[in-house]
């Protein structure tokens, strides 16, 4: 892949950026963001690999930190649609992915989308909603479509859900369903400031909060290309083989371990990791990059950062062949 019409494999006729280009497209973007979110880089970065790798992103922490902020901010620094979605307890599944209204002057039924229909979608306290609102959004995240009445739909492409949830209120919330955090690709922390990043974000919020000036910096066509860049990166069998050992130490050392899903979702962010430092191979040092925040939330093992453990036992125990 040394040009602009080098083609991601499988997808014939549609061109990638050169790895270069699409480091340097990240980067922009990771500094837009970083015009709103200070300190907050690493993060940042995991967003977009969930983003470049086509994949799907969960924010856990308690509130105030800045998970809603965040989400906005990467939106915002993309050319492409965004919704938002306030997750309630009277929040619907057809308030999530749409609904067919009588139309009393055509005497037809017309579907309206819902707000999954856009490039962006930020279900903001997804835990404040019922399972059974909360799993309107499975086909949508797994599939990239949605079926409403038994018409199945496309949502646009690309398609990035990108979740906050806090367990601090655990009497008003709902625990998500595996099969629904199986999805995410990523799980973060984003947890305090120090105090330097702090002082600088109260700086940045005197007047007019910076999110409000926040223009976008990459085109959505170039997101794409970005992202047949990241699919077209090359891997190994030794590399393959090494994220199959890793997922098999998780089943071998927990209540549940890692979906083959989950060793899919890491391959696919061990090659935007190595998109990100401008290679187009990936090595094992990608895969222990991105293996703590793809495979903890899969794991259960326990009590409350088992998975965590399990996982990072699993970086010390397997080798690297």
């Amino acid at each position: 892949m040394t040009d602009a019409e080098t083609t991601d494999a499988g997808i014939s006729g549609r061109t990638a950026l050169p790895v270069a280009e699409a480091a340097t497209l990240a980067r922009r973007i990771a500094e837009n963001v970083e015009r709103v979110i200070v300190g907050q880089r690493d993060a940042i970065e995991h967003i977009l690999i969930a983003i470049l790798s086509r994949g799907h992103l969960l924010l856990d922490d308690v509130p105030g930190v800045g998970k809603t902020m965040l989400a906005r901010a990467t939106a915002r620094s993309l050319d492409c649609s965004f919704k938002r979605v306030q997750f309630t307890p009277d929040l619907l599944p057809s308030d999530v992915t749409g609904v067919n209204v009588f139309n009393q002057k055509t005497r037809e039924f017309e579907f309206q989308p819902g707000p999954v229909f856009a490039n962006v979608v930020l279900g903001d306290e997804i835990n404040r909603a019922p399972p059974k609102t909360q799993s309107a959004l499975l086909e949508a995240m797994e599939e990239t479509q949605v079926t409403v009445d038994g018409e199945t739909r496309p949502l646009p492409d690309p398609f990035t859900v990108i979740a906050t949830q806090n367990d601090i209120e655990t009497g008003r919330t709902y625990e998500l369903p595996m099969a629904e955090i199986d999805r995410f690709m990523k799980k973060l922390h984003l947890g305090y400031p120090d105090e330097a990043s702090e002082t600088e974000m109260l700086g940045r919020v005197v007047g007019n909060h910076p999110i409000e000036s926040l223009e976008p910096v990459a085109a959505v066509e170039d997101l794409r290309k970005a992202q047949r860049t990241v699919a077209a990166v090359e891997v190994s069998q030794p590399v393959r083989s090494y994220v199959t050992r890793l997922a098999g130490y998780t089943r071998d050392h927990a209540e549940l371990g890692v979906s083959p899903r989950g060793s899919i979702a890491l391959l696919r962010a061990s090659q935007a990791r190595a998109v990100l430092d401008e290679r187009e191979y990936v090595i094992p040092d990608d895969v222990q990059a991105e293996a703590t925040t793809v495979l903890s939330h899969r794991v259960l093992a326990g009590g409350a950062g088992a998975g965590r453990t399990v996982v990072e036992d699993a970086l010390d125990s397997v080798p690297v062949e």
